[in-house]
């Protein structure tokens, strides 16, 4: 999709609350039931799953009704870390079941399409942080994705954590988006140009070429929700070259590095994860003295679609 079909699409949602900037009070109403008992929804104990491959109707909607209110949902089950490929196939099985579509062709993704997130200095993987035990900067999956292949949704579920470290916070897009709007409505502006965020065209060691990619991070998909395109990071990556996106980006930054009430913090044990709308998130660095490979393995899963009834 070119940069223009993507500014016009944007064009069109602009004018639908709660994301329009002339709607006042469209924004406002949506703003307060949003946030009409967050915190007490981001700090609920998980969704227990019975079996993860079959969820079932309660729990589903469990699922799908946590994800609508604060576009994430932690879960947990049977731990089962002696067995990975069973975790892999129960987890295909509960993409299936959640009606979503598994956007992963990652050259470590195997035939069910999801990805080992382990510390590791294989050939198509050294190199990448996510394969090492390094931080992992705050960021939106697929950030380097075209708008015309955005990530919607996504899953990470701890199979075997680290002995120490490897937490992440979370924090969802559209509190976010509040957060900007409210210090001032420019701010949205500007990272909803469709030049917004540029990434680089990346080529690997076997030919494989990412190409560049230019989009905007706040855009408003057809069904009219938010999504967010984000990485904190400062190499492979420019900002339109304008003192509002400028400022914009900083005061972001300065937002995910502050104290806010509604970021959580999470460290997964074995069994749970988490199922979300392609929130923020970061990851600290892990098991930093142990000499031997690190042992913390968390499969990632990566989705076309929001969950279904969020």
């Amino acid at each position: 999709m070119s940069a223009a079909t993507t500014s016009a699409k944007t064009t069109h949602f602009q004018g639908v609350s709660p994301w329009s900037l002339a709607d006042d009070a469209g924004y406002s109403a949506w703003r307060a039931q949003k946030l009409d008992g967050y915190e007490q929804a981001i700090t609920a104990p998980p969704i227990r799953l019975k079996d993860l491959a079959n969820p079932s109707e309660s729990e589903r909607a469990e699922l799908a009704k946590r994800c609508q209110k604060t576009n994430l949902a932690i879960y947990e089950t049977i731990p089962l870390a002696a067995d990975p490929d069973r975790v892999r196939a129960d987890l295909r099985g509960f993409s299936d079941a959640l009606g979503l579509k598994i956007a992963e062709r990652h050259r470590s993704a195997g035939e069910l399409g999801i990805v080992a997130l382990t510390v590791t200095d294989a050939t198509s993987q050294r190199g990448y942080i996510p394969y090492s035990r390094k931080p992992m900067n705050w960021h939106t999956d697929g950030y380097y994705n075209g708008p015309d292949d955005q990530i919607r949704a996504m899953v990470l579920h701890c199979v075997t954590p680290a002995g120490d470290g490897g937490a992440n916070q979370v924090f969802d897009p559209e509190i976010a988006f509040i957060r900007l709007r409210d210090l001032n409505p420019d701010y949205i502006t500007a990272l909803m140009h469709p030049k917004a965020m540029s990434i680089p065209e990346n080529r690997e060691a076997n030919g494989t070429v990412r190409p560049v990619s230019i989009g905007p991070v706040f855009s408003v998909g057809a069904d009219g929700h938010l999504a967010m395109r984000y990485t904190a990071r400062t190499r492979s990556i420019s900002w339109r070259d304008d003192d509002m996106t400028r400022r914009a980006v900083a005061v972001l930054a300065e937002i995910l590095q502050g104290d806010d009430p509604l970021i959580q913090s999470l460290r997964f044990a074995p069994g749970q994860g988490m199922l979300c709308n392609n929130v923020l998130h970061n990851r600290t660095g892990f098991d930093p003295d142990d000499e031997l490979k690190s042992d913390r393995l968390v499969f990632r899963i990566r989705f076309h679609n929001r969950v279904k009834g969020s």
